[in-house]
């Protein structure tokens, strides 16, 4: 603490009395200036550390020698007193009083090494001034996002090893036998299986333990792995994401839950600022891999506001690395989990599941008990090609529909009310947010007379823009149109209704588009 804040002078106390009270954290004041004063204070907070695994705030009272950057010129700010002050408490010349009245060194040696450890740095800067620069921007951006995709591949659909565990918590009632389900009860089996397969794999986030979460998603995973393995937090999406960064980086596969997709926001630098830069600032040599899962979007009938129907996902996608999965149905969920969490074990990647809240316990599609909607459970070792889509229907259509979440049902009952006489509709489901599958989409587009593309969220920063752009870009000329839902945020009960996207909306749009 040298007591500013570039030009601001820090407030008397401000530091102590922000920290000392913070709960479970220790607050330990030392002399950062004078060497000997302050060695016992931080060999204490060190040996308290050390034995008692909690953390330590160290607070150490220093001055500052020069401005905080080369632009900042202290002379306009600082009174020649206030600088000479500083200068003659230079922490270099209060331990060198110290040393040479000890007797270690006279003057003339402490000199001889200050000149030697002086020299010593501009060699090493002239050293590192001649080493070759990056140059290119594939140099520059190799550690960014590496894709192992053979072994990735290899990893996603491995099922042997594990086995007998596998047995041991499912007993005869393996969940591939089972009948089809919807997706919180599909997500819950994957999530018991990447437990067992990767010994190293926690699950933690608000609620997830003894309550199974808000959605039961995580229900009985307390239980069967125990606290060690699966742990609430605070309700603080700050630490949850803080301590996947750090468990990742010991060797963890942190799979943490975001309860919504809302909640994110709080503690988006986590991802943006930290974990996905990782990899990229320490050129690969460090890494924190980890797979969140985010409760998100809209369709719960008004329930809770903007703060539990939140259907921007731009905040994610502007991250440079994070991969962003978004399933609409429970089979794939499962197998983008798995391929998530191969992603992360082999190539130490950063991953987001946006989860459609509002399909969680969808079992039908088109009228109540067809259950159309429900999936049986994918075998052991099925699991998502990374970015690739899923498309219902084949080339050639009069009608593609593009889309994600919960615009897959709704286009899919689009297509089968639109399904009449020669008229031919495909939908295709994105399924990944981040990279996108382009070249798919524009495979399919290109095969297609009318491109409808199908957002839930809003317009501006949208996913459906960049499927748009990609779409002119390539000259795919066609007769595209995006559909969208406003500009807003979602409010409460009914009235959510009135302002999301419908079914009948993208069914009027359809239509107009094959008259054209």
């Amino acid at each position: 603490d040298n007591g500013w804040g570039i030009s601001v002078p820090t407030p008397t106390g401000f530091i102590e009395e922000s920290v000392r009270a913070r709960y479970g954290l220790r607050y330990v004041r030392a002399n950062g200036v004078d060497l000997e004063a302050g060695y016992s204070a931080v060999a204490d907070a060190i040996d308290y550390v050390r034995h008692k695994r909690q953390p330590v705030f160290l607070h150490l009272k220093t001055v500052r020698l020069m401005g905080h950057a080369g632009t900042d010129f202290e002379i306009e700010y600082r009174s020649d007193a206030d600088l000479m002050a500083s200068e003659s408490q230079d922490p270099l010349l209060k331990t060198a009083e110290t040393v040479v009245a000890r007797g270690l060194m006279t003057p003339a040696e402490i000199l001889a090494k200050y000149e030697a450890l002086r020299i010593a740095c501009l060699d090493a800067a002239d050293a590192a001034d001649l080493t070759p620069r990056l140059a290119s921007r594939e140099d520059i951006m190799a550690p960014l996002a590496p894709l192992s995709m053979p072994a990735v591949k290899k990893e996603m659909r491995r099922n042997t090893g594990w086995d007998k565990a596998r047995m041991a918590v499912w007993g005869e009632r393996l969940p591939e036998k089972s009948k089809p389900s919807h997706m919180a009860v599909l997500i819950n089996h994957a999530l018991h299986d990447l437990l067992i397969k990767y010994p190293q794999a926690i699950v933690f986030g608000e609620d997830v333990a003894k309550k199974g979460g808000v959605y039961t998603v995580t229900k009985g995973l307390w239980s069967q792995f125990g606290r060690r393995r699966v742990f609430n937090t605070l309700l603080d999406e700050t630490t949850i994401l803080g301590l996947a960064q750090g468990y990742g980086s010991m060797g963890f596969l942190p799979m943490p839950e975001i309860q919504y997709l809302a909640y994110f926001h709080n503690a988006g630098d986590q991802i943006r600022g930290e974990a996905c830069s990782l990899q990229f600032f320490s050129n690969n040599q460090f890494r924190n891999p980890m797979v969140m899962r985010i409760a998100g979007l809209g369709y719960q009938k008004g329930f809770g506001g903007h703060f539990h129907n939140d259907n921007s996902m731009t905040a994610l996608r502007d991250i440079p690395s994070l991969i962003i999965g978004c399933p609409s149905r429970g089979d794939d969920a499962v197998m983008m989990l798995r391929t998530m969490m191969a992603l992360a074990h082999i190539d130490g990647r950063v991953c987001a599941m946006i989860e459609p809240i509002a399909l969680y316990m969808r079992k039908d599609l088109s009228v109540p008990d067809d259950r159309e909607w429900s999936f049986h459970y994918p075998a052991p070792d099925k699991a998502l090609t990374p970015f690739e889509p899923r498309v219902y229907g084949d080339d050639g259509a009069d009608l593609l529909i593009i889309t994600y979440g919960n615009g897959v049902p709704m286009a899919l009952n689009v297509r089968r009310a639109l399904q009449t006489g020669n008229v031919k509709v495909s939908v295709l489901d994105l399924r990944w947010i981040k990279p996108l599958p382009i070249t798919q989409v524009l495979a399919n587009a290109s095969q297609a007379k009318h491109v409808l593309v199908v957002d839930e969220g809003r317009p501006n920063g949208s996913i459906g823009e960049s499927v748009m752009s990609a779409l002119a870009q390539n000259a795919i000329n066609k007769s595209l149109h995006l559909l969208t839902a406003p500009d807003t945020y979602i409010p409460l009960a009914n009235a959510a209704e009135v302002t999301l996207l419908s079914e009948a909306e993208i069914l009027d749009k359809a239509r107009g588009l094959l008259t054209l």
